[in-house]
């Protein structure tokens, strides 16, 4: 039986929206319409420890857009979750109490390994018939954190959530414009050491296939592979090699901010941060000596859905 449901999912860079028919019985997940949306909620929230009034604003205003669409729309459940900005505000109760007032139902503020599940069952769900090995390393790559999942079905056995995305390591250490080679050295020094923290808890090199998540990926998959403007379904299942993640993540790190603005595919809200986002990228393929990674427009949302779907108390 069909079910229409709205998922949004509020993270430290971006707001995204879903709307989807989704039928369990045939593992059959329809798009009715996706949005996304720069709104920077983690604006300094590594620095200050607090959502920033302006940051609030920018995402309420949004959230109301995304409210008049889902009630417009015929969902018959919605969710919505937070994650890393939300998980590491002092003020994350004015949030929620805002949310609420808004969209109706009060977002869910994640740990990072709920975080990861969700985006598992999203980016794997069609691969189970493919011809791609399990297990999978679910990688993804948001503003604040990034998220390791690790299985071969749901729900997966391993998980952790690291401190290392696009927008913190822009506001840690990546500061020039383009950033000083010293700059980069200590991003790199920064991921390298939560990568140690992910080979301490999860055993990647099992894995037969890595999956890439969210927007770094996605748009780094999208300058790899020439696009002249973003094309969601040509990047969807796209496979990007190492040598190619190299090349671009060098790129985007030597050019100005103006110079990543002007790439076609670039999200004009993304410029600033896609280095950093990039280089987590680069560093965890060769760390953990991946040639390839298979990218994927599906992730926490879908995960989202397919439990809305799944589950009939709505």
């Amino acid at each position: 039986m069909t079910r229409r449901v709205a998922a949004v999912d509020c993270g430290t860079n971006s707001l995204r929206l879903l709307l989807a028919d989704v039928d369990p019985g045939r593992a059959e997940l329809t798009d009715v319409a996706r949005r996304m949306e720069i709104v920077r909620l983690g604006q300094g929230v590594d620095k200050t420890g607090r959502l920033a009034p302006e940051a609030l604003a920018r995402t309420i205003a949004v959230l109301r857009d995304y409210a008049d669409i889902i009630a417009g729309s015929g969902a018959q459940a919605v969710r919505m979750v937070a994650t890393s900005a939300t998980r590491d505000a002092g003020n994350a109760a004015e949030f929620v109490r805002l949310v609420k007032e808004v969209l109706g139902v009060a977002p869910e503020v994640l740990t990072g390994a709920e975080e990861a599940a969700l985006s598992f069952t999203g980016a794997t769900a069609e691969l189970a018939a493919g011809p791609d090995d399990g297990p999978y390393l679910v990688v993804d790559i948001g503003g604040g954190s990034t998220e390791f999942v690790l299985g071969a079905a749901p729900p997966p056995p391993w998980a952790i959530s690291v401190d290392v995305g696009c927008v913190r390591m822009t506001e840690r250490h990546l500061h020039g414009d383009p950033p000083a080679g010293h700059e980069v050295a200590a991003a790199i020094a920064d991921i390298d050491a939560a990568l140690d923290t992910v080979a301490a808890e999860v055993p990647v090199r099992q894995a037969g296939t890595l999956v890439g998540l969210a927007g770094s990926v996605t748009t780094v998959a999208a300058i790899a592979m020439g696009l002249p403007a973003y094309d969601a379904a040509r990047i969807h299942h796209a496979r990007v090699s190492v040598a190619d993640v190299r090349a671009v993540t060098r790129g985007l790190l030597a050019q100005t901010r103006a110079a990543r603005a002007a790439i076609g595919v670039m999200h004009p809200g993304r410029a600033d941060v896609i280095g950093g986002g990039a280089l987590v990228l680069d560093r965890l393929m060769e760390r953990f000596g991946f040639g390839e990674v298979l990218v994927s427009e599906h992730d926490i949302l879908d995960g989202m859905a397919w439990s809305l779907a799944a589950d009939s108390r709505g």
